[in-house]
């Protein structure tokens, strides 16, 4: 046999190989919503209908204004900073274009309990207010940070760096010449914005928004600490309180449907507009100094979402933390920073070879078939992680009972729990959760290397395998370690598929800081809180730094690259 007929043969095995791993990995990662979904037509104890008539509607009612809210206001907050930033020159510009990042290091339930603890009746600031003015609590009027308007709040915190990011980008890359066309027409700056910009980067805009919209549907932290009920909630108490795990996947079937109308409704609003550019000039953006106060009215602007999404609750938690911090901070506490670290751990190490097959079979494969599988294992970021836990949970608990009943009918022996309440069940479930977001990274960086490479390697013999790991990883590193540290913080940070999943004595800090919280313990949870802080600011701070090193245009370079083209295929995943 010659060398050449012997490499095509080698090819096609290899190749059928790997055709069959991404399937087998697609359905595998399919299975939690197939699960919810089945759900649907099982016969419950009549929670459902006891639900549908108390809190339903006020699960849709809360879940609406919380999606309508915060994706209002990530938009808002995200692209006026990033207009600012791009368009004008004012003090503080230079360490405001990173810095505006740095709230995506603080989950948002950790946000909830600071400002809960330092604006709350008993807390320092109304205490100050009492002291200097004399005035009882009820004299004076306080917002509630505990309402659906605080938790709003905290969510466009966190979330408006999605946003941020990609738009900036799109700002980076538009041609100066439309703008000027717009000045000589008669347009302001900020008509420009509104009737130029905004429309050419809307697909931008919208990509982001998306994301922070998923996140938002899939807080538990929040919402549960602040009392407003949701279907997040009403997921975990179903299954905990009620004791019935039919209506709760029914409701995670019903948030399911919620998240798809939410990310459809804008493709569909989009309709067949087109907002590339058609000028063949290009010019980088001008520098337009501000002076005065409007000035310092964009420093204050732009400002403001740093010192409220991560200054002061950073000082704040630094603070309770040095003076009334966890009791158990020592050997108890080093096992919760152990346990978040080795789950994080694991799953970013399963999540990152796997993004990897799965992104080379695509490339390997342009078929619409292997396509569809791919975004079928990359499809769980869009879905809660309440929803994925119980998904999880119902076909590892039936796997485990009907093992366990063969093996007492055939054997004799008990066989226990192999998957539900392990480790592995939480790892699993974090896949399902976080796998999209090392996927987005692997095939972004995978389109840009030449398919010569892999012509040149197949002629010299190398099989599917070989060169992916051989050729491809190693020209890759880069991207690799960007997920790989992506998808550990996201783990660090996942509260509710944690805590439904988790086995017993296998709390993690996330967990830890929502008990402590729960219990009203707040000074104590800090100590857990900026344990997760200061995990997560690491690879944020990476990013941050290649946004100062990107100029006007010159577009993004570098993680900041990674960073647009992750929002963009994470949040084009649809259910």
């Amino acid at each position: 046999m010659s060398d050449g007929r012997r490499i095509r043969i080698q090819w096609r095995r290899d190749g059928f190989g790997l055709r069959a791993a991404v399937f087998g990995l697609a359905a595998l990662f399919s299975i939690p919503i197939v699960a919810v979904l089945a759900n649907l037509f099982l016969p419950g104890k009549g929670t459902w209908a006891h639900l549908a008539d108390t809190v339903l509607a006020e699960y849709v009612r809360n879940t609406a204004i919380l999606a309508v809210g915060a994706g209002t206001g990530v938009a808002v907050v995200g692209t006026g900073a990033a207009w600012l930033v791009t368009m004008y020159r004012f003090p503080g510009r230079r360490v405001l274009e990173w810095a505006l990042i740095l709230p995506l290091a603080v989950p948002a339930y950790v946000l909830a309990y600071v400002y809960t603890d330092f604006l709350q009746a008993a807390g320092p600031l109304q205490s100050l207010i009492r002291d200097v003015t004399g005035l009882r609590t009820r004299d004076y009027w306080f917002p509630e940070v505990r309402s659906l308007g605080g938790a709003v709040t905290m969510l466009v915190l966190v979330y408006y760096p999605y946003v941020y990011l990609i738009a900036r980008a799109a700002f980076l890359e538009q041609c100066v010449c439309v703008l000027e066309v717009s000045r000589t027409l008669g347009c302001t700056g900020w008509e420009s914005l509104r009737r130029v910009a905004l429309p050419l980067a809307r697909p931008a805009i919208a990509a982001g928004s998306a994301l922070a919209l998923m996140e938002t549907l899939a807080d538990f932290g929040t919402v549960s600490y602040f009392g407003v009920n949701t279907f997040t909630t009403g997921i975990y108490r179903t299954w905990y309180s009620l004791g019935d795990p039919v209506a709760a996947a029914q409701l995670s079937a019903a948030l399911l449907g919620f998240v798809a109308l939410v990310l459809l409704f804008e493709r569909v609003n989009r309709g067949q507009a087109r907002f590339h550019q058609t000028s063949i000039r290009y010019r980088p953006l001008p520098a337009n100094v501000l002076t005065g106060a409007r000035a310092w009215t964009a420093t204050l602007v732009c400002a403001l979402p740093v010192l409220l999404g991560f200054v002061v609750p950073g000082i704040l938690l630094l603070h309770l933390s040095l003076i009334d911090g966890d009791a158990q901070f020592g050997p108890r506490y080093l096992a919760l920073v152990g346990n978040s670290v080795t789950l994080a751990t694991v799953t970013a190490c399963l999540a990152v070879p796997l993004s990897l097959l799965l992104a080379y079979g695509v490339r390997r494969y342009r078929s619409a078939s292997v396509t569809t599988a791919v975004r079928v294992a990359g499809l769980g970021y869009a879905v809660p992680g309440s929803v994925i836990a119980v998904g999880t949970l119902i076909p590892f608990a039936m796997f485990d009972n009907t093992v366990d009943a063969w093996m007492r009918s055939t054997f004799g022996i008990s066989t226990g729990l192999l998957l539900t309440g392990t480790i592995a069940g939480v790892v699993f479930a974090c896949l399902v959760r976080f796998l999209a977001v090392s996927l987005q990274t692997v095939e972004a960086s995978l389109t840009k290397i030449s398919p010569s490479i892999d012509a040149a390697a197949r002629s010299l013999g190398s099989g599917t395998l070989r060169t992916a790991l051989t050729v491809h990883a190693p020209i890759m590193g880069g991207s690799l370690l960007t997920a790989w540290l992506i998808v550990f913080v996201d783990t660090m940070k996942e509260l509710p598929a944690t805590l439904l999943l988790r086995p017993f004595n296998f709390d993690t800090l996330a967990v830890q800081a929502y008990h402590l919280a729960k219990d009203e313990r707040l000074a104590e949870a800090s100590t857990a809180a900026l344990a997760i802080v200061a995990v997560g600011l690491i690879p944020v701070l990476l990013l941050s730094r290649s946004v100062a090193r990107a100029r006007p245009g010159l577009g993004s370079e570098g993680a900041e690259d990674d960073a647009v083209e992750i929002i963009e295929g994470v949040a084009s995943q649809r259910p």
